[in-house]
């Protein structure tokens, strides 16, 4: 979920976004020669490394080690004991293999960490989206291109740029794909610092851009972490509409609107439902809160754009699509691997959410006989608060 991914990142936050079950860039090059570790020049290459990332359009380029201090375990075990992962079996089937990117890929000694701003400056204000209870609210990492595809083909650039440079070497690029505390290792290596959100956050462009790594065999000297700045800020917090971020620093995946609409596939709890408003695919909330994202700058990146008019979509038209037209339209995006049937479920609720008009309720009623329980159940849901908003006005 950058949201990034904010999920899989969440109490260590494990960032949404969330590490989703994308396939991951593994292309492993044969390991250096011990002649070449002796006459590599490696705070040169670093310098190096991070003006090809910059080249390649990446806002910013850090080395961390290949190790993350002992609290970052402790925080991951303590945020799994607590049952904050919610549904999400596979960030405890991992268990300590995200804060060991040397177990994940042997051979690592150092990660090269980069973010790439997302922030789609011609879309439709996010607050103007929010607050029109017709429209359906899209996270804004999600209105343009996968940016698992996006991230993938730069990074593997960056690693062509330092092979042909230096010579064949052992990395594999990363980008939300992998059971690995990316959050935790940028904000070691100076990226930005971690919010109280749990995303990292950076005084150039606050919270708004992917991140991605290359682990690397290469012994390239670490970057030093930059210091917090978020003080006595509590507005991310105050914010979350279903109180998700539970301390500074710790969010309840059980309770984020991210998760619910994108990671869980099953029945949203019903006293949450009320609290998602019109968003069907992720949130943004903390984010837009944050007085550091007052700084964000727009994308360069064509492929974050919006895409089939998300930034401004109706809740009655995308409900009436088919599973066809779903998976036409959301190829290519992100939103396609939630499947039809969660997108459905998400926009059965935002419609139970929405003002009452006749079109809201012919329109939930086409669909109270789907072939999905899940669907047909929220759709009951969203019918009944209509019918419980007709009796109240009458």
């Amino acid at each position: 979920m950058p949201g990034t991914s904010r999920l899989a990142s969440a109490s260590p936050k494990a960032s949404v976004a969330a590490s989703s079950a994308s396939p991951t860039v593994s292309v492993v090059c044969v390991s250096m020669s011990a002649q070449a570790l002796q006459t590599t020049d490696y705070p040169q290459l670093s310098r190096q490394i991070k003006e090809w990332a910059t080249e390649l359009g990446f806002a910013a380029c850090r080395i961390s080690r290949a190790s993350l201090p002992a609290e970052a375990e402790q925080g991951l075990s303590d945020w799994l004991a607590a049952g904050y992962h919610g549904s999400m079996d596979y960030m405890a089937r991992h268990g300590m293999m995200r804060a060991r990117p040397a177990e994940l890929v042997a051979g690592t000694l150092s990660v090269i960490c980069v973010r790439l701003p997302y922030w789609p400056g011609d879309a439709r204000p996010a607050a103007d989206q929010l607050a029109d209870g017709d429209g359906a609210y899209v996270s804004r990492y999600a209105l343009g291109r996968d940016y698992h595809k996006v991230l993938r083909a730069r990074l593997q650039k960056l690693a062509d740029r330092i092979s042909a440079a230096h010579g064949p070497f052992g990395y594999r690029a990363f980008t939300d794909s992998a059971p690995l505390m990316e959050v935790a290792l940028a904000a070691q290596s100076g990226l930005g610092w971690r919010g109280k959100h749990t995303l990292l956050l950076t005084r150039e462009a606050g919270s708004y851009f992917f991140l991605g790594e290359l682990l690397t065999d290469l012994p390239l000297p670490e970057d030093p972490p930059q210091d917090p700045h978020c003080g006595r800020c509590t507005r991310c917090l105050d914010a979350c509409p279903t109180g998700a971020i539970v301390a500074p620093f710790q969010v309840d995946a059980r309770r984020c609107i991210s998760y619910l609409t994108i990671e869980h596939d099953g029945p949203i709890p019903p006293d949450l439902r009320p609290l998602l408003g019109n968003r069907i695919y992720g949130c943004d909330d903390c984010q837009l809160a944050c007085p550091w994202n007052r700084f964000a700058e727009p994308t360069t990146v064509a492929d974050f754009a919006p895409r089939h008019g998300l930034d401004r979509a109706r809740l009655v038209e995308l409900f009436g699509w088919s599973e066809d037209d779903f998976r036409q339209r959301m190829a290519g995006s992100p939103v396609l691997r939630i499947g039809f049937e969660r997108w459905s479920r998400n926009l059965a609720v935002a419609l139970g959410n929405a003002p009452a008009s006749p079109a809201v309720v012919a329109a939930l009623r086409t669909r109270a006989d789907d072939p999905s329980g899940l669907v047909r159940e929220h759709v009951a849901w969203a019918l009944a608060q209509h019918c419980r908003s007709d009796s109240q006005s009458a």
